[in-house]
């Protein structure tokens, strides 16, 4: 339900993990060079980065210092083949918030993303009530009137982008930068048909169209 941004050089490995991670509902996006980090960072969107360290361009650790020097907040998990302590001890004091040694497995992966992205949640955060709907933001379960409501991935994606921004209209570019990857095709309609669907399971009040800007979420949250 998050989008991820994934730099790494080695075109096999980075293959791999892109289909882990989709496998698993996240959004990935790639990059093979250092010096590409800030401007893919700068289109906004993501919610963690995959770091390499041995990167064509400029090294991992050199654009680990300019994201952190330039004061961005996202989290960034290293994964490298350097194992020394040294290493491991550098990339986290430049600002890394975890650092993953080559070879590793998908799944601990997965989990510490998840771990990672679950402390970025506001305390209290577990249950939140939205009129008639319960939403755990951490578990991504949706109730309303104490049923289940079945979304799909982009479904809870969307909802999902809209909560964290509530209060705010979200354009059609934000939005679908939040939904697909770079390299997606996206039918020219397919925004508008998960609004649609998110309104029929959600309600019909839930989200407010403001035309020729885009869309925001309605009603107070509790």
């Amino acid at each position: 339900m998050m989008r991820l941004l994934l730099v790494e050089n080695d075109v096999l490995l980075a293959d791999g993990l892109q289909r882990a991670l989709r496998a698993e509902g996240y959004t990935v996006d790639h990059i093979d060079r250092g010096d590409l980090l800030m401007p893919a960072l700068e289109g906004g969107g993501f919610q963690l980065v995959l770091l390499d360290l041995g990167l064509p361009g400029l090294d991992g650790i050199d654009a680990l210092k300019i994201l952190r020097q330039k004061d961005k907040q996202i989290p960034v998990i290293i994964i490298s083949a350097r194992d020394a302590l040294e290493d491991r001890i550098g990339g986290l004091d430049c600002g890394a918030d975890d650092y993953l040694v080559k070879p590793f497995s998908a799944v601990e992966m997965i989990a510490r993303i998840r771990a990672r992205l679950r402390r970025r949640e506001p305390p209290g955060s577990e249950t939140l009530h939205l009129g008639e709907l319960e939403i755990d933001p951490v578990r991504f379960i949706v109730t309303r009137r104490g049923e289940l409501v079945n979304l799909s991935r982009r479904e809870m994606s969307l909802l999902m982008q809209l909560l964290r921004h509530r209060g705010r209209v979200l354009t059609r570019d934000q939005l679908e930068g939040g939904l697909y990857g770079w390299n997606e095709d996206v039918e020219s309609n397919a925004l508008e048909v998960h609004i649609h669907h998110l309104r029929k399971k959600l309600g019909s009040d839930l989200i407010r169209t403001v035309r020729g800007v885009g869309y925001s979420l309605q009603g107070t949250m509790e």
